[in-house]
C-alpha cells in the first residue's frame, strides 16, 4: 500500500486523451495531505512568509501549503479576470504548448520583508515561474524557489529559477497511453 507522497501521487495520476490528469489527488484526503506535507518539507526552515500559486491548481496547492506553513497565500491570476487593486503583471515566455500567459498579482500583497515560495502541480518550461519570480522581486520580496509535484525542467531554466523541488520527475510517470 503506497505511503509516501511520491507513491500516492503515482497511484492517483493518470493520462486522459494524451493529457496529464492530476485532479484525483485533490479528491483523496490522505493523498492531498501527504503531498502538501511533502511540498512544504524542503522549505520548512526557510522562514517563508508568503506562498504564491498560479491559477488554478496552484491556488489549491498553494493555499494548502500556506496553511501548513502558517503564512498567507498570494494568488497569481491568468488573463483578465476580475482582480481589484494595483497589480504587477508579466507576460510569460511560451510554455510547453507555445502559449504566452499574462500573469498578475496584487502589488499590495507582497513587500520588502517577504520570503516567497511558488507552489504548483507541474513545472515544464519554467516560463510562468520565471514571470512570477520577476513580479515577486519587483515587489521587493525575496524569491525562495518553487515546490512542485512534477518537475520536468531541464538544467538551464532550473538554474535560472534557483531552488526547485519536485516530488517526482516527468520520467517517473507512467507512459502516456493516448
Amino acid at each position: 500500500m503506497p505511503t509516501t507522497a511520491r507513491d500516492l501521487t503515482l497511484e492517483h495520476f493518470r493520462w486522459i486523451g494524451g493529457h496529464a490528469d492530476a485532479w484525483a489527488i485533490f479528491r483523496d484526503a490522505k493523498t492531498l495531505a501527504a503531498i502538501v506535507a511533502a511540498l512544504v518539507e524542503p522549505f520548512r526552515d526557510e522562514r517563508i512568509t508568503a506562498v504564491c500559486g498560479i491559477e488554478s491548481r496552484g491556488f489549491l496547492l498553494g493555499g494548502a501549503v500556506a496553511v501548513e506553513l502558517g503564512v498567507g497565500f498570494v494568488p497569481v491570476r491568468k488573463g483578465e479576470a476580475v482582480f481589484p487593486g494595483d497589480k504587477v503583471a508579466r507576460q510569460s515566455s511560451p510554455d510547453y504548448r507555445r502559449l504566452r500567459h499574462t500573469l498578475r498579482l496584487q502589488r499590495s500583497s507582497l513587500g520588502s520583508g517577504d520570503r516567497v515560495l511558488l507552489v504548483d502541480d507541474w513545472i515544464e518550461t519554467g516560463s510562468q515561474a520565471a514571470a512570477v519570480r520577476s513580479m515577486v522581486e519587483e515587489c521587493g520580496s525575496t524569491w525562495m524557489g518553487c515546490s512542485v509535484i512534477v518537475d520536468q525542467l531541464t538544467d538551464v531554466p532550473k538554474n535560472a529559477l534557483g531552488t526547485v523541488r519536485g516530488l517526482l520527475t516527468a520520467q517517473d510517470l507512467p507512459p502516456c497511453e493516448s
